[in-house]
């Protein structure tokens, strides 16, 4: 059980990684709403995760809906769609924490880093928000490939970014009951780095067939309720 079970609303939750991580949170306990702009794709995902997880712990609803009832809040959506779905629930985030996974990356070619004008995304979506918004840098550099597996242990640590130490500490304790290792790595600016990262670990699967390169931070004690 986590440390302090969570209300938690997985914004844009239907894809592969906010399912993913909205699975590895219910079955460590806490509360999980999946958002979507379709409530039906939310409901379907629900559904999908509580067979996986053997009991009724994931809810399926509406962005708003999701960002309204949760303490912390996910956005795991494209980059396309990053700054639409935030500001659209911008409402309902005051004064929450907005974990934001994006990665802005551009098709065709995805393992090419290609940062926004003015560096990273997460920074400009922090500045979209507004200070009242505590912005989260997280998760950007992990595979979804085998978060659906509880037993599974996910070989990649998280770099965690905030102007907000307090708030980025609650993405930690959130790896940490994911089963990750998380990893304060200063102010949000420093996003760009994991944001690019995340185009080069693509390549890496690419040239050497693998699914899930990852990185890990060395030299350093674990975080103390690293799992």
């Amino acid at each position: 059980m986590p440390q302090q079970s969570l209300n938690i609303g997985v914004l844009g939750g239907t894809g592969a990684e906010g399912s993913g991580l909205a699975f590895r949170w219910a079955a460590a306990g806490h509360r999980v709403v999946i958002g979507s702009r379709d409530v039906s794709r939310a409901e379907a995902a629900a559904a999908e995760l509580n067979t996986l997880l053997g009991a009724d712990k994931v809810r399926g609803a509406d962005n708003h809906t999701a960002a309204a009832g949760c303490e912390v809040a996910v956005l795991t959506v494209p980059y396309a769609a990053q700054q639409r779905t935030a500001t659209d629930v911008a409402d309902a985030l005051q004064g929450k924490v907005l974990i934001d996974v994006t990665v802005p990356l551009m098709p065709p070619k995805v393992s090419v880093a290609q940062l926004p004008e003015g560096g990273s995304a997460v920074v400009a979506l922090q500045r979209a928000l507004g200070a009242a918004v505590r912005v989260v840098s997280a998760f950007q550099n992990i595979s979804a490939h085998n978060l659906k597996d509880r037993n599974h242990q996910i070989d990649c640590d998280v770099l965690v970014c905030s102007d907000d130490v307090q708030a980025a500490e609650v993405a930690i304790a959130l790896a940490a009951d994911a089963g990750l290792r998380g990893w304060y790595a200063g102010p949000l600016a420093n996003s760009v780095v994991s944001e690019a990262l995340t185009s080069v670990l693509i390549g890496i699967n690419r040239r050497y067939k693998v699914r899930a390169a990852g990185i890990r931070i060395v030299g350093v004690p674990d975080p103390v309720g690293t799992r």
